[in-house]
């Protein structure tokens, strides 16, 4: 029965995303599927829980849905209804769906379950390193944002509403979010995998400004 769940799941999401930005299509939803199946084998939880919301976690981004919180959320419950899934488990998968965002990390409750805690660190661990600094770039491409202006200082300490509206330099996203994402990690499984991935950008940084400047 939960093998036919993740299935269908798996394919109501293929079919929604098609055609979707690359950083947050079908193949950023598998590898935080794969990954929030490696922690949980590593930390424990609700399985089934963090299959389902690690493949329906940007099945409606707010950012291209004109910031709109409430449209993942509403397909997600439409589709579990739909699957019979009992309304424990569905709660447990909106509850997360809800609360696991970056810019939303102010105004989570401060006693979240492991289950979230897992498929937060699986979307974190996704948006650092090697894919981290791809899906960065080319979703500045999709805005048409700068590469880099040394001009443009990054928004550090942003609330939520200046957060989303932000519309800097790709350079300045690392500074903005992703070299602050290794800190913010809940369990020690992705800490440990968030160590390399942070160097990585790191180094890629460094190398960056070296061209930038034609420095040898």
């Amino acid at each position: 029965m939960e093998m036919n769940i993740i299935n269908n799941t798996i394919q109501f999401v293929k079919e929604k995303l098609d055609g979707a930005e690359a950083g947050h299509d079908w193949f950023h939803i598998e590898r935080v599927w794969k990954l929030s199946r490696y922690l949980q084998k590593r930390e424990g939880g609700d399985l089934l829980v963090i299959e389902l919301a690690a493949l329906l976690h940007d099945i409606a981004d707010p950012k291209f849905h004109d910031g709109d919180e409430t449209v993942a959320t509403r397909i997600a419950t439409e589709f579990l209804s739909e699957q019979k899934v009992e309304q424990e488990i569905l709660e447990k998968v909106i509850f997360i769906l809800k609360n696991m965002s970056f810019k939303n990390r102010n105004d989570a409750p401060k006693d979240l379950p492991l289950e979230l805690k897992i498929v937060q660190d699986a979307d974190r661990l996704d948006a650092i390193g090697a894919i981290g600094i791809a899906r960065t770039f080319n979703f500045g491409g999709y805005k048409n944002n700068l590469m880099y202006d040394p001009a443009i200082e990054p928004q550090l300490h942003q609330s939520k509403e200046d957060y989303k509206k932000s519309n800097g330099t790709t350079i300045n996203h690392f500074y903005e979010k992703l070299l602050l994402l290794k800190d913010l990690l809940n369990t020690g499984a992705a800490k440990e995998i968030a160590e390399h991935r942070h160097q990585f950008m790191l180094l890629f940084l460094a190398e960056f400004y070296k061209e930038w400047n034609v420095t040898f």
